[in-house]
């Protein structure tokens, strides 16, 4: 069967593009083409383009691997986005990626990219890891693999924030105006810290770009949401019923999706709206509000749920003693958050239940439970640390981070091993086979970086957590999990 290209041909159930592809130009480039950017911004984007036209098509890039382009080029950039829900399968067609890169195999077309003066926004989905960020500090973490080979050849960089800073550097010394940078991944204030961290990479790589980053480049913050889960073979399989052709692209995702922006892009945007997005002059409440309620819930739930030999959300939530851990950690982490206008936590929290609950989707545990030094900091312990400034319960983070240390272990009960899949894996998991629960809770929390002062410190706290580990490894996980839930 053909590859996927022609819009003209597919069936009347497939949502086309609103417009046609090759009449617009690029003028974002986003960094990190994988699942969840198909599935999110670049279905915004083809909102926007439906909506308002406008040179705002994408140009992917992927910093390693070659996988992206060779699915999407010869399919003109086109992909299927699968939509599912429990009213249905919607598979529509998308067109806002103009072509696909690798900079490995492609270097001079992604750096001419990266220095175009039609590039007016780079965004980025690199993954918490990706960054390269000193979280303590704000700036960059010099052990960082991409940091530490950028900062010795800043003329040739690999990294993200190699990347940006020699782009920014070569668009001042053409003339041209500095781009908008758009980090879309889950990190607090991730404009913020992006900024952060290509300052403090340029005061040691490009000393006179410091100040030029700092005061002449645009870091908006924005929160998205949308579970997409890794894509399978049934996934392409799928998309080939649907639409009649061949897709090597094709992803699925919740029908569900959420995104607010700042609104600070000195260049110019599409008109995201059209697609749905909010923009806001403050995005952090909604950055907390997602974090610690979507990210943070699914963190324990997949510790726990993995653990317990459930492959999917959805089977963790046809547990009933899970599931009853997943609605009280939610109403525990709303406490957590500052009222916001518009939103109740309540029916927030209802529907974040309903979405996990989601049959159609095979969005596996171990999935979400990869990188788990990089994303519990913000899902998990900052919650946690404000329960414990306000005086309320910590039991159920303290279940969470316990139901991570035990998973650092590297083994579940019945004796099944797997790979940790961690930036820090040769940290977290020495061999710990004679080790009661207080050394693993000393050891995983006392790493660098990783647990708040206040927090590691705090007697009640750490008590709660080492008796969770103690009773994971003394009766098993599934045990605790049904004794926790009484």
């Amino acid at each position: 069967m053909d590859r996927l290209k022609l819009i003209d041909a597919l069936p009347v159930t497939v949502q086309k593009p609103g417009y046609t592809p090759a009449a617009y130009g690029a003028g974002i480039v986003h960094i990190g083409l994988g699942a969840f950017h198909k599935a999110h911004q670049a279905v915004y984007t083809d909102d926007a383009l439906a909506a308002s036209g406008g040179d705002w098509r994408i140009i992917g890039i992927s910093l390693r691997s070659p996988e992206p382009a060779n699915e999407l080029n010869p399919q003109g950039g086109l992909f299927t986005v699968i939509e599912r829900s429990a009213s249905g399968t919607q598979a529509r067609v998308i067109g806002s990626v103009q072509i696909a890169l690798c900079l490995s195999t492609d270097r001079s077309a992604v750096l001419n990219a990266l220095v175009a003066p039609e590039t007016r926004i780079v965004s980025v989905t690199v993954t918490e890891k990706g960054y390269g960020l000193n979280r303590a500090t704000g700036g960059i973490d010099p052990d960082h693999p991409a940091i530490k080979a950028d900062l010795a050849d800043p003329a040739n960089p690999q990294g993200l924030a190699g990347l940006l800073v020699w782009a920014l550097g070569q668009r001042r010394a053409r003339g041209t105006p500095p781009f908008t940078v758009l980090s879309c991944d889950n990190l607090p204030e991730n404009g913020a810290h992006t900024r952060s961290l290509l300052i403090d990479f340029a005061r040691h790589a490009a000393p006179d770009l410091a100040y030029h980053i700092a005061t002449e480049v645009a870091f908006p913050s924005s929160m998205v949401d949308r579970i997409t889960p890794a894509r399978t073979d049934a996934t392409l399989a799928l998309a080939q019923d649907l639409i009649g052709q061949r897709d090597a692209a094709a992803t699925e995702c919740e029908a569900f999706r959420h995104w607010v922006i700042e609104d600070h892009f000195p260049t110019g945007r599409p008109h995201w709206e059209a697609g749905g997005a909010i923009f806001a002059s403050d995005v952090t409440p909604y950055e907390a509000m997602k974090l610690r309620m979507l990210n943070g819930t699914h963190s324990m739930l997949a510790y726990a749920g993995f653990l317990c030999g459930h492959k999917y959300v959805r089977d963790v939530m046809a547990d009933p003693e899970l599931s009853t851990l997943v609605e009280r950690y939610l109403k525990a982490v709303a406490a957590t958050l500052d009222p916001l206008e518009g939103v109740d936590f309540d029916v927030y929290a209802k529907e974040l239940a309903d979405r996990f609950r989601n049959a159609h989707l095979g969005h596996e545990t171990y999935q979400i439970a990869m990188d788990g030094s990089e994303k519990m900091p913000q899902r998990v312990f900052s919650a946690a640390l404000v329960a414990l400034q306000r005086g309320q319960s910590q039991e159920l983070f303290a279940f969470a981070t316990a139901a991570w240390i035990r998973y650092t272990f590297g083994h579940r009960d019945d004796g099944s091993v797997y790979v940790l899949r961690d930036p820090r894996e040769a940290e977290l998991a020495p061999d710990r086979n004679d080790q009661g629960a207080a050394a693993a809770v000393d050891h995983v929390l006392g790493l660098s970086g990783l647990c708040p002062v206040e927090l590691r410190t705090n007697v009640k706290w750490r008590s709660l957590v080492e008796d969770f580990v103690a009773r994971m490894t003394s009766v098993g996980v599934a045990a605790a999990v049904k004794e926790a839930a009484r």
